[in-house]
């Protein structure tokens, strides 16, 4: 069979064009797709490794700072207990301080109302007592109490030996004023000249006297002069009355202040009875 080399060359040379044109016109295109999708795959991947790096610096940064805030907020919690111990502290220390002020104020307005109940018993006492003896006195003796007292003072006067006597002498003699008698009752001129006769009788000499009137003796008289005193009042008679009732409220006190369970009545305890006279005080 015959070549037809003609043919051969034109088909070879249709081959080679239809090679150049797939090569230019498709697989060029193709290929530039393929690269540009590359190009694209490769810097999505670049991208990701560095939004990947970026998240995992966040992360490092996101618990470093949480780890930061966690101290401070141990610090900052351990700060503020702090501050609240010592502004309890502070706050307890004023409730304490209040609480003793107002114990000590309870305390002292108690025994204030101790000492006012004292003194007015002892006042309402002694008042009772003298009121008694007087009304007593009257109606046993057939004479007013005021006139047993003069009496009284007169007789211890008059009965004034050794020591006590020559000191009353030498006060009296010795002295530039009167002498002063004082009563817890107003003399009668009877009274005032028997007084006026045992003192010149102890003394041996006439000096005036003069009387004035002291409601504090509570029923009694005082002879002053010179710095000597010589007394006799029936406050010495009602001292164990008011030792006994200062005794009483003491245990009152002590019952209503304790903190032991509530205490069972009790009676009072008794009275010790009156004394029996006692000679003058001597001053």
């Amino acid at each position: 069979m015959l070549i037809d080399w003609f043919t051969v060359g034109a088909q070879a040379l249709n081959f080679l064009i239809l090679v150049w044109l797939l090569k230019r016109f498709l697989y060029k295109p193709v290929l530039d797709a393929i690269d540009a999708r590359e190009k694209r795959i490769a810097e999505k991947l670049a991208d990701a490794s560095a939004s990947k790096a970026e998240a995992l610096d966040e992360s490092n940064e996101f618990r470093k700072k949480n780890e930061v805030f966690d101290q401070d907020r141990g610090e900052r919690m351990q700060k503020m207990m702090d501050e609240i111990g010592v502004e309890r502290e502070r706050l307890l220390d004023e409730v304490r301080k209040a609480a003793d002020a107002l114990r000590i104020k309870r305390q002292e307005a108690l025994e204030n109302e101790q000492q006012h109940l004292h003194k007015e018993l002892g006042r309402r006492t002694r008042d009772e007592v003298f009121s008694i003896a007087r009304k007593v006195l009257t109606d046993l003796g057939g004479t007013s109490l005021d006139q047993r007292m003069s009496d009284v003072f007169v007789q211890r006067l008059r009965a004034l030996q050794g020591q006590a006597k020559e000191k009353l002498s030498a006060a009296v003699k010795t002295a530039d004023t009167a002498v002063l008698v004082k009563s817890a009752f107003e003399l009668a001129p009877a009274q005032q000249e028997a007084i006026q006769g045992a003192l010149t009788e102890a003394i041996a000499a006439e000096n005036p006297i003069r009387f004035q009137t002291a409601p504090d003796l509570i029923g009694g008289m005082e002879l002053s002069v010179g710095g000597y005193k010589f007394a006799w009042s029936i406050h010495d008679y009602l001292g164990s009355m008011e030792k006994s009732i200062a005794e009483l409220l003491r245990e009152g006190s002590a019952a209503g202040t304790g903190t032991a369970a509530k205490a069972e009545p009790t009676s009072a305890a008794p009275v010790d009875p009156v004394p029996e006279a006692k000679p003058a005080r001597e001053m």
